[in-house]
C-alpha cells in the first residue's frame, strides 16, 4: 500500500507507553483511551496525550460507550477529560468506541451514539470517529452513523483491506491487529487525516 500512515492505539493496559520509541519506528498517529461510561478516566490518558503531543505523532482520544448511560453526560465528562489533559488543537482526532450494548436492543445503542456524537460536535466541534468491528455494526447498533468516519477493527483482514459493513461504504482506518499491539493504518497523508480532526475556525 502506498501512501498509508501507521498508527496504535493503547489504553491503561499497556501501563506507561515509550512515545518517543514509537515515533522513532514510524507511528504517526495514536489514539488513547481517555474515558469510559459517564465517570472513569484512563489514569494514563494525560500523560498519553503529553506523550504524543511531544513527539508531534496526530493526537487521538477515544470515549468507550456504555449505551446504558446517559449520552449527554458522557459526552461532557469525555471533553473535560480533554480539557483536563490540555485541550484539542487543530487536527486532533476524537473516536466513540462502539462495541457493547450493555444488554439493550441494537436502536437503542445506535440512538446513544447518535446523540453521543451530536453533543461532541455541538461542544467540541469535531466530528468523531466510530470505531466498532463488522459483526456489531451488521447487527444494526451503529444505524444513522454512515455519515461519521469508520474505524473499523478487522484484523482477520490483510492490512488497510478490511471488510465494511453497512451503513458505511468505505473505510477510514483499518485496526489490522491486536498483538501485542492494537495497530493501525489510514490510508492518505499527514494533512488528510488531520483534516478529519479539531479545526478551532
Amino acid at each position: 500500500m502506498k501512501g498509508i500512515l501507521h498508527g496504535i492505539d493503547v489504553s491503561n493496559w499497556q501501563g506507561s507507553v515509550d512515545w518517543a520509541r514509537h515515533a522513532g519506528a514510524g507511528v504517526a498517529f495514536a489514539f488513547a483511551k481517555a474515558t469510559e461510561g459517564g465517570d472513569y478516566t484512563d489514569k494514563y490518558f494525560a500523560r498519553n496525550w503529553e506523550g504524543m503531543r511531544e513527539n508531534w505523532i496526530v493526537c487521538g482520544a477515544y470515549h468507550f460507550a456504555r449505551p446504558k448511560g446517559d449520552p449527554a453526560e458522557q459526552a461532557h465528562h469525555f471533553l473535560r477529560a480533554i480539557r483536563k489533559a490540555g485541550g484539542l488543537r487543530r487536527g486532533d482526532l476524537v473516536a466513540l468506541d462502539l462495541e457493547t450494548n450493555d444488554g439493550l436492543r441494537p436502536e437503542q445503542v445506535a440512538r446513544h451514539a447518535r446523540r453521543w456524537c451530536r453533543h461532541v460536535e455541538r461542544h467540541a466541534g469535531v466530528r468523531p470517529i466510530i470505531y466498532t468491528f463488522p459483526a456489531f455494526a451488521r447487527g444494526g447498533h451503529c444505524a444513522g452513523l454512515g455519515d461519521h468516519p469508520l474505524w473499523i477493527a478487522n484484523p482477520d483482514r490483510p492490512r488497510g483491506s478490511p471488510l465494511v459493513p453497512g451503513p458505511w461504504r468505505e473505510w477510514t482506518i483499518h485496526q489490522y491487529d491486536h498483538k501485542p499491539l492494537d495497530r493501525n493504518v489510514f490510508p492518505g497523508s499527514r494533512q488528510a487525516l488531520t483534516r478529519l480532526g479539531y479545526d478551532p475556525r
